[in-house]
């Protein structure tokens, strides 16, 4: 009889086992991104976001996402991202939004108002409240067929890495400087400064053969891909962080997912981009420690030269507002709001953008 009973209860067990995982909907979902998986944001994708996911959706064992991770080309390139998402080659994907300006103008916010704020974590809330309170952000996302999730903030600051030693502002004069998107206008205002557009994949390549004299990027990324070896100098200007990535999910993929995975997805997002940002500000330190350990050198610019700088730039915050008014979008409004917000947090700019 107890054999008899230890079996049925083996049975029960079995049953409900195969119950459960019966109840389970399991989901296929592909991650995408161009840039390789040592890129920091594409690691806490990997190393967070993820099982992040998978550890809130177990709380309540109703769905199991199976992820397919694609980086480094394997689907898209850098600048694909975006066309990727948008036509469903990747559920998920990491925009690298500085290279889309004409199709996310909006997006563009922060890298307009340079000088403003050094520091990742304020700018990726402030950017991602802007995202909340003005829907022009997210509607740019859904002409692209996608979903905006969160923000990301990957730099702490945009320096200048250069292949000899600058000293200030009059030393920029007449390089070739090497950027992406929006900071190459940053130049415009230095006397025969002339910008080379490329990647970060790219930048190495660029200073080792000549093509250019110098890079904006940050030490972070300058440590990651070995920048000290091409150009060991950096010039500390603290042009300031920028948001240039955005977690989305194309648009079709989403209206098929269950509620609860939404829901999910949605808080990750927000948890990965303070994460990130985080992050980004611990390694900032240990990076430029890393570029002098292996034979870069620092040399600091002067506050006059930052404001020099500033000064001298076209009031690039006022044009792009000025695009987004004529477009019918809050551009305007977009800017003040930023810069309000960020002054709330302690952060006010050399040059106030708001002004014409």
């Amino acid at each position: 009889m107890k054999h008899v009973i230890r079996e049925l209860a083996l049975a029960v067990m079995i049953l409900a086992a195969t119950l459960s995982a019966s109840a389970q909907e399991r989901i296929s979902v592909v991650v995408i991104d161009g840039y390789p998986a040592r890129a920091l944001w594409v690691q806490e994708m990997t190393n967070f976001f993820i099982p992040e996911v998978d550890r809130r959706l177990a709380e309540t064992g109703n769905f199991v996402m199976d992820w397919q991770e694609s980086y480094g080309g394997t689907i898209v390139k850098p600048r694909g991202v975006l066309e990727g998402v948008q036509l469903g080659l990747g559920d998920i994907g990491i925009v690298t939004t500085i290279f889309h300006s004409s199709k996310l103008p909006s997006q563009g916010i922060a890298s307009v108002m340079p000088f403003v704020a050094a520091d990742a974590r304020a700018v990726a809330q402030t950017v991602d409240s802007i995202a909340r309170d003005f829907p022009t952000m997210r509607n740019e996302f859904l002409a692209q067929n996608q979903i905006y999730l969160a923000t990301a903030v990957v730099l702490d600051s945009y320096q200048v890495f250069t292949t000899r030693a600058v000293q200030g502002l009059d030393d920029l004069q007449g390089l070739k400087i090497a950027g992406a998107g929006l900071n190459l206008r940053y130049l415009e205002g230095i006397p025969g400064a002339a910008g080379v557009r490329g990647n970060l994949t790219d930048f190495y390549n660029m200073l080792q053969t000549g093509l250019v004299d110098a890079a904006i990027l940050w030490p972070e990324a300058a440590a990651t891909f070995r920048i000290s070896e091409v150009a060991p100098y950096m010039l500390r200007v603290d042009l300031g962080a920028v948001n240039s990535k955005a977690i989305t999910v194309n648009a079709d993929y989403w209206a098929a997912l269950p509620a609860e995975v939404q829901d999910v997805l949605k808080a990750v997002a927000i948890d990965y981009r303070d994460r990130v940002a985080d992050i980004a500000m611990e390694r900032a330190a240990q990076a430029e420690q890393a570029y002098v350990a292996a034979g870069g050198t620092i040399i600091e610019i002067s506050e006059e030269d930052r404001t020099a700088w500033a000064a001298a730039m076209p009031n690039i915050a006022q044009d792009w507002a000025r695009v987004l008014n004529e477009n019918n979008a809050p551009g305007t409004e977009m800017l003040e709001a930023y810069l309000s917000k960020l002054a709330s947090l302690g952060y006010v700019g050399v040059r106030d953008w708001s002004l014409p």
